[in-house]
């Protein structure tokens, strides 16, 4: 499916980020993808939300078999075979009149990303754009409850919801990738040019100051290990699509949402 996503480290853009929620050990980094169906009807009533899911249905994207997220994982079963589908991307880009791209937010815990995706989720509707939240903590709630914080397992964390990015370009993402190889391997499954960087370029000091789930805290104290910023590395994207540099100047979740829009518009993802 097909969509333009809004990325919030973990996309939320998806409004809440996984490992700020509930349990005491998850993780405080988010990257996550918000998909924002482009349809050049600016009056279509969907009677849908900002954060809900457009009714149009998207394209699926086939991705290659030797992307790393998949290419690291064996396949167990015998005796299947992948279906092509009738229909294809460009007909449904034609048949909707829009075309998409993923948004990834990323950053450390504390850096904005689901405020700014929230605020870009907002402008886009605004514009007539539709868009979707993927709440990270939900997805830990359901498909990928067996998994832990672990390294491998946000790996495998990664490789099932890129799967299901491939399959519905309308949802948006919010988990951890603090690991720049497992962004990368989402982005691989994705066409060329369909995959936004957005990197929250702020401070972990300033990340810490704010700390709003008292996160940064608990690691602090030693009662959340493998916390990213603290005892585990994030690795900031080195090639992303834009970054959102925090300064001595106050710059609104809006604004930062404006700057991210303006790159979309030069690129023509706004585009009917």
């Amino acid at each position: 499916m097909e969509g333009l996503a809004i990325r919030a480290s973990q996309p939320s853009i998806f409004c809440s980020l996984p490992g700020l929620g509930g349990h005491s050990q998850r993780q405080p980094l988010s990257d996550g993808f918000l998909r924002l169906p482009a349809s050049s009807n600016a009056t279509v009533n969907t009677n849908l939300v900002a954060s809900s899911v457009s009714f149009h249905p998207l394209s699926a994207v086939k991705v290659s078999s030797q992307a790393s997220l998949t290419a690291d994982v064996p396949a167990l079963s015998d005796n299947i075979v992948w279906h092509e589908s009738s229909i294809c991307r460009c007909d449904r880009q034609q048949l909707l009149q829009q075309k998409g791209c993923v948004i990834w937010i990323t950053g450390l815990s504390g850096s904005g990303k689901s405020t700014v995706a929230c605020a870009l989720s907002k402008a886009l509707f605004e514009r007539g754009k539709l868009t979707y939240t993927l709440d990270g903590d939900n997805i830990r709630h359901g498909l990928n409850r067996d998994l832990t914080f672990k390294a491998e397992d946000r790996t495998e964390n990664i490789r099932r919801i890129g799967e299901v990015a491939k399959l519905f370009a309308d949802v948006g993402f919010d988990f951890s990738v603090p690991y720049r190889r497992d962004r990368d391997a989402c982005r691989s499954l994705l066409p060329e040019g369909d995959f936004v960087e957005v990197y929250m370029d702020v401070p972990l000091s300033v990340c810490e100051s704010r700390d709003p789930k008292g996160l940064y805290k608990l690691a602090r104290a030693g009662k959340i290990k493998g916390f990213t910023g603290i005892d585990d590395p994030y690795e900031a994207p080195l090639n992303c699509e834009v970054v959102l540099k925090h300064t001595d100047v106050s710059c609104s979740p809006r604004q930062m949402a404006e700057n991210t829009i303006s790159y979309l518009q030069d690129k023509g993802y706004l585009e009917g």
